[in-house]
């Protein structure tokens, strides 16, 4: 017996037989476009490279071993680089930095000024949310106001992390 890949078997007669084991082959009323597919813009892989050596080139200038992570519109590492010297603890950083200000379109150090009056999300946020971090060194990469990635910069104090991401935005205009 040979093994079916999905395709339609045919009769002897040569009719077409539906095959059982493929029921997605069933015909239903076609769906509109625009209510199956969600088009979302993203950043291009070159860009985040890019961003990645503008903010390594000031993280060097300032003699300063950092990891830069750039993500997606999702939260998806996108590229990423490890100076020599950055500390294993940046590599989780820098992600959950970017991460952090994908998920909600706000810098990492804005969800400080965010939370910090008011008690339940000061002490629920940080320990309820998987990853944020609310410290700076990640920012919200935007094109025409939509969140398209983010980039984070761990390996320095919050300050220095910030004027590298800085320096990695400055580069995609």
């Amino acid at each position: 017996m040979s093994a079916n890949l999905g395709y339609q078997r045919t009769r002897r007669s040569g009719g077409r037989q539906r095959d059982p084991f493929l029921p997605y082959q069933e015909q239903s009323a076609p769906v509109p476009p625009s209510s199956t597919v969600v088009s979302k813009a993203t950043i291009a892989h070159a860009a985040a490279v890019a961003a990645i050596e503008a903010a390594v080139a000031q993280a060097e200038s300032m003699g300063l071993p950092v990891t830069v992570a750039v993500c997606d519109e999702s939260g998806v590492l996108k590229a990423f680089q490890r100076m020599d010297g950055a500390p294993l603890v940046t590599v989780q950083l820098a992600q959950d930095k970017a991460y952090t200000s994908v998920g909600f379109g706000l810098s990492s150090d804005g969800w400080y000024d965010f939370i910090k009056d008011d008690g339940p999300l000061a002490m629920g946020a940080p320990a309820g949310i998987d990853r944020l971090v609310t410290f700076g060194g990640g920012f919200p990469i935007k094109v025409d106001g939509a969140v398209v990635g983010g980039i984070g910069v761990s390996g320095g104090h919050y300050t220095q992390d910030m004027e590298v991401a800085r320096a990695g935005l400055a580069v995609l205009g």
